[in-house]
């Protein structure tokens, strides 16, 4: 799952983006058995990194003529495509708050590249707090088994 991902990993982590894999790639990592068909990222929303996060972006060669304003990408989620890679970004999340995540965030090395992840029980806070079936379920998979 992460390996298709990997040239937009390395470009954001070249460029400092302070980035977190949330939603089904991050159910993935963490052991849910779901298929998923974009990488969603949530990232500090202080202007350097969104400057940041642009740049990586292009170089990864997911630049649009829509990724220019960096107030634009503060204010909404944004969604890039190449090919079949979609990527999508926001700068908050229900239930999540970034730094508080960004703290407590497992790394997983995907060659020489680190990917941040959102932590299990960030994970199932912000699905909680989104409300959606998909998201309920897969608190269900992420819960630990009770004794």
């Amino acid at each position: 799952m992460l390996i298709q991902y990997r040239d937009v990993f390395r470009s954001l982590h070249s460029h400092g983006v302070r980035r977190l894999v949330i939603g089904g790639v991050a159910a993935v990592t963490h052991g849910v058995p779901r298929a998923t068909f974009d990488l969603d990222l949530i990232i500090a929303p202080d202007a350097d990194n969104v400057s940041r996060l642009l740049d990586g972006l292009l170089d990864a060669g997911l630049g649009t003529a829509a990724l220019t304003d960096a107030e634009q990408v503060q204010r909404h989620e944004i969604t890039v495509f190449r090919d079949r890679i979609r990527v999508d970004v926001q700068t908050s999340a229900p239930g999540l708050s970034f730094e508080d995540a960004w703290s407590r965030r497992p790394m997983v090395a995907l060659g020489d590249t680190v990917v941040n992840v959102v932590s299990r029980e960030d994970l199932i806070a912000a699905k909680r707090a989104s409300g959606r079936p998909v998201d309920l379920q897969d608190v269900e998979l992420l819960r630990p088994a009770e004794p």
